[in-house]
């Protein structure tokens, strides 16, 4: 995964977004935390992965990527907001081996840990799970960074359309 390449996307983006918005003077970290704990959730029911009340499948892929794009987005921006964004990056993707439901939990508990420390180890170990749920719900890599540039290009778009 080109994570060098995502992060200079998000860097400009976030810029781009900080510059219209005159958010200078503005602590972003915790409206960016609370942005990914709501993507992470739109995520889940998208998969409806704990749905056990329910016989309706899961969304389309095309679906389920572009909400899980959006998680990457914000996972990347916390990265840039606390200075992240040229470290050197040894993801151990190894296949998760807990369940979807118990992927997204760990999710969570992993945001709120980055949240309190924001230490670079706990950065570096939430992004692995997020990428490691991507495979569990059957997302490449490749798919994740196509998707990743797409959906960067609607968010400049909704920027300039006053979004």
């Amino acid at each position: 995964m080109q994570l060098e390449k995502l992060f200079r996307m998000q860097q400009a983006l976030d810029q781009h977004i900080v510059e219209k918005h005159e958010l200078q003077n503005e602590d972003l970290f915790n409206r960016k935390v609370l942005a990914l704990l709501v993507e992470l959730g739109e995520l889940a029911n998208e998969t409806r992965c704990f749905k056990f009340w329910s016989i309706k499948p899961s969304s389309e892929k095309s679906v389920v990527l572009e909400e899980f794009v959006d998680g990457i987005h914000f996972i990347l921006s916390l990265g840039i907001e606390c200075g992240f964004q040229n470290l050197d990056y040894k993801l151990e993707l190894e296949p998760s081996t807990l369940s979807t439901t118990e992927q997204f939990l760990l999710i969570y508990e992993k945001v709120n840990e980055f949240k309190d420390s924001k230490k670079d180890c706990d950065f570096q170990i939430l992004l692995q799970c997020y990428l490691q749920l991507g495979t569990l719900l059957g997302i490449s890599y490749e798919e994740m960074e196509k998707a990743y540039f797409a959906k960067n290009e609607v968010n400049y778009q909704r920027q300039q359309n006053n979004y």
